[in-house]
């Protein structure tokens, strides 16, 4: 296979063997990935400055450091993510080359980063495709058959749909899928970064199995983890990063775990967890009280929490600790009653503060600043009379950053610039200046560094005892719950099955709890989407709803009025159908990517314009191949110009397309001030021409749509479309060029539009500047109802040409059905609002539902 043949040319190159050598990990086996002074800063900061490391055949590499130490920095120089200031990558002594995913990617890379390069509005099937290299992608056809079967190899047990949308995947499910899709690429290097911090055990247990069957079959693995027993376990090498430079590779049994802590913090730390108090105030009024709790995943819970203390939420991963912890925060819905310093939850808004587990989905806001982060949850006390005080809100931040010691450039730093560890910091900084009653954190240090682990427990100590704040932890790790909880409430199935306090709050207590209880659980509950609501999310809802819409409208109309059904208006109506819908289309394609063309309407009559001066009967021959050639060059050209104007001159599409539509528009006035230029007959009689009462150009138009709804699904070029538009970001990670497809994207689209401008020739007669004005709006509508998101990733071409039919059926109906013109407007405008409402809402309680 061409698969086991790469993999052994690159071990080849390395000089070493397909296997372990007995000595391993000394000797002389061959050095696979080569980083060799890379330095990389950002504004204000170093993240690696003159880092060496290699990586040898057959090894497991671990890779340890606080957050912030450079370490995911230096796996995406090696995967091509981002560009070294200075130094070199290597794999098997063929240089990767530098800012190149696709690069890396096809010499043998795969990377598994801290929060998944999936594409939310893909598949699982989907995005396991598009992380295949070329020679090892499978058959587009046999897709799903392929991912199931990676996805069984990975568990047998598996709950994982290939065709499911990766929004609709709870956290460990999209891990699962990035871990799955990099072991199928085979790859020569295996990149693992911080793989398990949202696993269960189980699956740990399966990655760490497969990453010993990567390295049996010749591979080698650069594993990066916070957790230094797992390093210590797996590795067998382990290189330290602090502050952005290397401090050593060790083999992994020459080192213990306090000493690997000491040369990552670069001091001693005696005491990781602060010390524990006597709670106060035992006799007063409890912080929290809970009372007959239910909700997804969780029954019959009844607990309270003492001022100034800290209680824990424990059990195996799925037993409703988790959802039990954000129905408190009422994130999730619930029954019973929540009651904070004895008075109802919803009657003291700002007493009980959550921050979630799920970091990437729900904590940071891409975009803001740290200050903006800080000041997001408190902006009530920063506003007079809602309008934000900025020296407040400034203070506001620079004092919390420094009493929870943010390490940042600066206030103003966007947050996702930071360590995991300084955005976790940050987010709680905000939590906690609100300074709430009791504090809900989900895994508080998940992602953290030892460092910032021990900084985050003094924070949250602190609050406890200094301000008597109730403060509940869920935490899959049980040294963290021994350590900083007063007591532990062990869930199972849903139920607390024991309460630990005083001295039996110890790990292997936690431990022996949540394995005795679970001895007998026979399934776990878990919350679904009702099917309605995942059925209305998909692409079919759009393309039903719609043709059940156009066969009521046209009932309702045909009953009022007999003429509606005459085969004359129904050719009409057709016709108008095919050019809507072919420029619908390219709006389509538009959306697909993640942009809006607002230029077609004028591109339209542009061309239109155009052939008016070339396409008559008294033109030559060679007018009319010139009329012809320009049909396809002015859209050629407009598309070009949108593309640069959005990608290279980096303006939003909107405003983009706006100034090329005003453009266009002028330019057509000023080649026609008014319509004129009569188009030769012999051309418009073929451009109109029917079989029988279906016009050719309707035809043409289900042609296209079928084509393009194959490409879309069926085809890489498709898929990689609307990858871009769902996540470009993501999308070059995978390996795709997001400005090259908004190319292709832009180009289609005018193309398209040139076509249903040649359609319209036949209808208008003459060149008429304005005659393309109105499809613009109707365009989008048309896309939209039929299901293309606006925020792009989604859509369906078939689906378009429906809702097309619908645009053009109701405004055809208005004069039938006896109301105002004005209503030509308002039944497109309101179908798309309704559109945009129904799809939109039910997208995101599918995505609110996979939480």
């Amino acid at each position: 296979m061409a698969e086991v043949t790469t993999l052994r040319a690159v071990v080849e190159r390395a000089g070493g063997s397909d296997h372990r050598g007995s000595d391993h990990p000394g000797g002389d086996q061959g050095v696979v990935l080569l980083l060799d002074q890379v330095t990389k800063t950002f504004p204000g900061v170093v993240a690696l400055d003159a880092v060496d490391l290699d990586v040898r055949v057959g090894e497991v590499h671990g890779i340890v450091g606080e957050n912030g130490a450079g370490k995911s920095t230096l796996m995406a120089v090696a995967s091509g993510a981002l560009v070294p200031d200075s130094g070199t990558v290597t794999l098997g002594g063929t240089p990767v080359r530098a800012g190149s995913t696709h690069a890396a990617k096809a010499l043998g890379i795969a990377i598994v980063r801290q929060e998944p390069a999936l594409l939310p509005d893909l598949t699982v099937a989907e995005n396991m495709y598009l992380a295949m290299p070329a020679a090892h992608r499978p058959a587009i056809g046999g897709l799903r058959r392929w991912c199931t079967d990676r996805l069984r190899a990975w568990s047998p047990e598996v709950r994982i749909d290939p065709d499911a949308r990766v929004e609709e995947l709870g956290a460990e499910q999209r891990f699962i899928v990035d871990i799955v899709r990099a072991l199928a690429q085979e790859p020569a290097v295996l990149v693992l970064d911080e793989p398990t911090e949202h696993l269960a055990g189980v699956d740990v247990e399966r990655l760490f199995q497969a990453i010993r069957e990567r390295i049996a079959a010749g591979g080698c693995v650069v594993y990066i983890s916070h957790r230094i027993r797992e390093v210590k376990r797996i590795a067998d090498r382990i290189t330290v990063l602090r502050d952005g430079t290397q401090r050593g590779t060790f083999a992994a049994d020459e080192l213990d775990e306090s000493g690997i802590v000491d040369l990552i913090v670069g001091r001693r730390l005696d005491a990781v967890f602060p010390q524990k108090h006597p709670v106060v105030g035992t006799d007063l009024m409890p912080a929290l009280v809970a009372r007959r709790l239910s909700g997804a995943g969780f029954t019959g819970l009844s607990f309270e929490v003492g001022r100034g203390e800290i209680v824990g939420f424990a059990g195996i991963e799925g037993n409703g600790q988790r959802e039990a912890l954000r129905s408190l925060a009422g994130v999730a819905s619930r029954t019973g009653t929540v009651r904070v310093d004895g008075v109802e939850v919803a009657e003291r808004a700002g007493s009980l503060a959550y921050l979630s587990g799920d970091r990437h989905r729900e904590g940071v806001f891409p975009g803001l600043s740290v200050r903006e982060t800080i000041g997001l949850r408190s902006l009530s006390l920063l506003s007079t009379v809602g309008v934000v005080r900025p020296g407040r809100e400034r203070d506001f931040a620079l004092s919390a950053v420094d009493e929870l010691g943010v390490r940042t450039p600066g206030i103003e730093t966007p947050l996702t610039s930071l360590s995991g560890g300084n955005q976790q910091k940050a987010l709680l900084a905000g939590v906690l200046r609100r300074d709430p009653r009791v504090l809900l954190v989900d895994e508080p240090t998940q992602g953290v560094d030892v460092g910032a682990k021990s900084e985050i427990y003094d924070v949250l100590r602190a609050g406890a005892d200094e301000r008597g704040m109730g403060v509940v932890v869920v935490s899959s790790d049980g040294i963290e719950l021994a350590g900083l909880c007063d007591r532990v409430l062990i869930f199972s199935r849903g139920h607390v099955v024991a309460e630990l306090a005083g001295a039996d709050v110890s790990e292997a207590r936690i431990t022996e709890a949540a394995l005795t209880a679970t001895t007998q659980r026979e399934a776990v509950s878990t919350r679904s989407t009702p099917r309605l609501v995942r059925w209305l999310a998909g692409d079919a809802a759009p393309l039903v709803m719609v043709a059940l819409a156009v066969v009521l409208l046209g009932l309702v109309t045909a009953a009022l009025s007999p003429f509606y059904l005459a085969p004359a208006n129904l050719s009409g109506t057709l016709a108008l159908v095919a050019v809507l819908g072919l420029v619908a289309l390219g709006q389509t394609v538009a959306l697909m990517v993640g942009v809006v063309d607002l230029s077609v309407g004028p591109l339209m009559g542009a061309v239109v314009v155009v052939g008016s001066f070339l396409l008559t009967a008294e033109s030559s021959a060679g007018n009319r191949v010139l009329g012809w050639v320009l049909v396809v060059l002015v859209p050629v050209a407009v598309g070009l110009v949108n593309w640069l104007l959005v990608d290279v001159v980096r303006m939003n599409s909107i405003v983009a397309t706006l100034i090329t539509f005003i453009a266009l528009q002028a330019l057509s006035l000023v080649l026609r001030p008014e319509p004129g230029g009569l188009f030769d007959r012999q051309i418009t009689d073929v451009i109109g021409g029917a079989i029988g009462i279906v016009p050719f150009g309707f035809l043409l138009l289900l042609g296209v749509a079928v084509a393009l709804q194959v490409i879309a699904h069926r085809h890489r070029l498709g898929v990689a479309v609307r990858a871009v538009g769902s996540d470009p970001a993501t999308a070059g990670l995978n390996g795709l060029s997001p400005r090259r497809l908004r190319l292709v994207a832009f180009l289609a689209c005018s193309l398209l539009t040139a076509l249903a401008a040649v359609l319209l020739m036949a209808q208008v007669g003459s060149g008429d500047p304005t005659s393309g004005s109105e499809y613009t709006l109707m365009s989008v509508s048309a896309a939209v109802i039929g299901g293309a998101s606006i925020f792009g990733g989604r859509g369906s071409f078939v689906a378009t040409v429906a809702g097309s039919l619908l645009v053009t059926q109701a405004v055809a109906a208005v004069p039938f059905l006896g109301l105002d013109p004005a209503w030509a407007s308002y039944l497109p405008g309101g179908m798309t609002l309704l559109a945009v409402a129904v799809y939109a809402a039910s997208r995101h309680v599918v995505s609110r539902g996979a939480r």
